[in-house]
């Protein structure tokens, strides 16, 4: 981790707010940032897909229906278009809504490239982590109980563990491991890592259930312990190629009785690529307001850690191939979009790394379009560096030459914004 992501806000803000101490390279900021005057976190208008579902509630453009058993979670789904294949389940205490949490009632998680929708059943209220362009990670709660008018509301509060040193000191998503009793209890001693798609896989998914197959490599997901601090205990000791949850728990309760494999990788990939891309928007425009003479090297400095995690880099190679069990891999990778040879970002490998051609399918969201100008640019400049050997550097070497052409062609035809010097690359 380079310091840009911590000490360029910090140092900007010390200034002006109590609170920031060095922490070897790292700095911790006060959560007063904030209410920095270039960020306005809490005052400006947000424009996120939950926002715009609130508006449309409001004015009556929109509705949103109640069901006996899941409460507004179907009628949410459909709205916010968040397939049914997404689902994820996580039986640790790791949420505000803890208290219902179990391994015979875990919490899911539903998401697509802009939103993520938490539900448990016989929980107060459905969760909404939505990334707004501008902004971070906005966050959101509806009470699951029947109204003739249901309210979506925002709830700040979420920020106690979504802004902090895991998110990079943004407003943001984590993916966390941690181990869990048979009541759900967190045994962070037994296993407490932050997952993304540099994490070796045995540290993968403790905590969580997982369904599908992987082989002979071995993760952290569904077994319980009986004790959190007995490590021998674990009374779930098969963790390999399971196919449903349906002898678990009551999977009626739920969208799906699956927690894919394939969409815990993608989750994971996707939660750290918002955060880095909600970090340069921020140091960009902090930056910027303070009128810093070094604001393009701090904007050219975060872009290469942008672009190292856009084109992964860091991936942890996959030993063994990988298969779901929902239809999440064959729904993900038809959503495109695709160049004149039909290839997309979107299109997966799982048998040696996620994604077929190594470019985040992110490069397309609306965090990415919203970032400032500057960063944008800095990004679009990084890339075409690395992907066209300029930056030689011995960490791209397990970029073929087959990869980059195939990341550059495919850019070329689906992304309008890419910038002219993109061009196809012919040695």
């Amino acid at each position: 981790m380079r310091p840009w992501l911590f000490g360029v806000i910090g140092s900007i803000a010390a200034g002006m707010i109590a609170g920031v101490a060095a922490t070897g390279q790292f700095v911790e900021v006060s959560p007063d940032l904030v209410r920095e005057p270039a960020l306005e976190y809490f005052t400006r208008p947000t424009t996120d897909v939950v926002a715009r579902l609130t508006a449309d509630l409001q004015r009556g453009a929109a509705r949103l229906a109640f069901d006996d058993t899941q409460g507004y979670l179907p009628s949410v789904l459909e709205a916010l278009r968040l397939p049914r294949e997404s689902q994820l389940l996580i039986f640790s205490k790791t949420s505000v809504q803890s208290r219902f949490i179990n391994p015979r009632n875990p919490r899911a998680l539903y998401f697509n490239d802009a939103v993520t929708v938490g539900y448990i059943p016989g929980a107060d209220y459905l969760e909404f982590a939505a990334a707004d362009p501008q902004q971070g990670v906005i966050f959101y709660t509806l009470d699951q109980r029947r109204a003739d008018q249901p309210a979506i509301e925002r709830r700040d509060f979420c920020l106690a563990c979504h802004y902090a040193v895991a998110t990079l000191d943004v407003p943001g998503l984590l993916v966390r491991s941690v181990a869990a009793t048979t009541t759900g209890a967190t045994a962070p001693r037994l296993a407490n890592f932050v997952a993304d798609h540099r994490s070796p896989f045995a540290e993968r998914w403790a905590g969580h259930y997982v369904t599908g197959r992987h082989g002979a490599m071995k993760h952290l997901g569904n077994a319980t312990y009986a004790s959190s601090s007995d490590a021998d205990s674990a009374t779930t000791t098969e963790t390999m190629n399971v196919d449903s949850v349906s002898e678990r728990f009551d999977a009626g309760r739920y969208q799906s009785p699956h927690s894919d494999i394939v969409a815990l990788l993608v989750f994971e990939h996707q939660m750290r690529m918002t955060n880095l891309l909600t970090r340069i928007g921020w140091d960009a425009r902090v930056a910027l307001h303070a009128g810093r003479q070094d604001a393009a090297a701090i904007i050219a400095g975060a872009a290469a850690e942008v672009v190292d995690y856009l084109l992964f880099v860091d991936e942890t190679p996959l030993t063994d191939k990988i298969a779901g069990t929902s239809g999440f891999a064959e729904h993900f990778s038809a959503a495109g979009p695709a160049d004149r040879k039909g290839r997309s970002l979107r299109q997966l490998d799982l048998s040696t790394r996620l994604l077929k051609y190594r470019c985040s399918y992110m490069i397309y969201s609306d965090v990415f379009d919203a970032l400032p100008v500057q960063a944008r640019d800095a990004i679009f400049r990084r890339l075409w560096d690395v992907l066209s050997v300029r930056e030689t550097g011995p960490k791209y070497a397990k970029l073929s030459l087959a990869d980059r052409r195939a990341v550059v062609d495919i850019l070329r035809d689906t992304k309008p914004t890419l910038p002219e010097y993109f061009h196809p690359i012919e040695r």
